[in-house]
């Protein structure tokens, strides 16, 4: 079974990462919600959610894949954070799967490991680099580094995730259960 990281920072983006989570999840993938600097982490519209675990717990090997939700509050706590820096640096150097979604890919920029294209949330991209950056796609694959948008986006981006660790068929499926579709 694949294993995904989504870390929760002071000032995470609730409405990203609770669908990540869920849509993984419905797929059937383990996914380990992991706490910066504590168990218990206040969203951007201070929505509470009790982690899994501390970030300093976890290690690469044990992941498949590492997914950010965005949020600037919670993208600035994941940026300034040496525990994430590391682990998308080992991440990226085994070539494993790393997602960021709406100013999440910010902190990809910082560690080193975004690609040449990605997306993000609009006007993030002058915090990173406006080269390679493209509002037309919802959730950008290169590499082993997946993007996404925003908030609107989150299930279209989970989809996507299912699809690149399981199967299409699994994703179609949870396309049609969830009515997204859109993506």
């Amino acid at each position: 079974m694949a294993k995904v990281l989504i870390p929760l920072a002071e000032g995470f983006e609730e409405i990203e990462a609770v669908s990540l989570i869920d849509v993984l999840r419905r797929a059937k993938i383990e996914v380990i919600v992991a706490g910066v600097g504590a168990i218990q982490i206040a969203g951007a519209h201070d929505i509470q959610i009790q982690t899994e675990c501390r970030l300093s717990e976890v290690t690469s090997r044990e992941l498949d894949m590492i997914v950010l939700p965005g949020g600037w509050g919670g993208t600035k706590a994941l940026a300034d954070d040496k525990d994430i820096l590391r682990l998308l640096k080992e991440m990226d150097a085994d070539e494993k799967l790393i997602g960021a979604i709406c100013a999440a890919p910010f902190v990809l920029n910082k560690a080193g490991v975004l690609k040449q294209n990605y997306t993000c949330y609009p006007s993030v991209e002058e915090e990173i680099r406006e080269e390679g950056y493209t509002k037309e796609h919802s959730v950008v694959i290169d590499g082993n580094v997946m993007t996404s948008r925003g908030p609107g986006t989150a299930i279209c981006f989970g989809l996507a995730i299912v699809e690149k660790l399981k199967d299409t068929q699994t994703a179609e499926a949870l396309r049609e259960g969830l009515l997204a579709e859109y993506c």
